[in-house]
């Protein structure tokens, strides 16, 4: 009896628990005008949901001599989330991938 108690409890705490989920937003330096609008509509709704993003900017050949446009789109995604998100990890490159962490604000009630 006890130890069906115990068990029926922990099933209700985890079934309460949420999960820290992170997605992956990739965008590549020459991302135009229109596809920075849909994939930032996406990491907004992301982040809504209260997972954290990862923002990566994938580097293709001949590109890898242009980092300073991956972080300046990094900058501008930033700026454009500063309203939703923290910026939990700077930007830093991976390889052949620049990538940056970002976590939804916490909402005030």
């Amino acid at each position: 009896k006890f130890l069906y108690e115990q068990k029926k409890q922990l099933s209700d705490q985890k079934r309460k628990q949420k999960k820290n989920t992170v997605k992956t937003i990739k965008y590549r330096p020459g991302t135009e005008e229109g596809d920075y609008q849909i994939k930032f509509r996406n990491l907004v709704k992301f982040l809504d949901n209260g997972d954290k993003v990862k923002v990566s900017i994938w580097f293709r050949g001949r590109e890898m001599q242009h980092r300073e446009l991956g972080m300046e789109m990094l900058d501008r995604i930033e700026k454009d989330t500063e309203e939703f998100a923290n910026v939990e990890q700077k930007a830093k490159m991976e390889g052949r991938q620049l990538g940056m962490m970002l976590a939804p604000k916490s909402k005030k009630k």
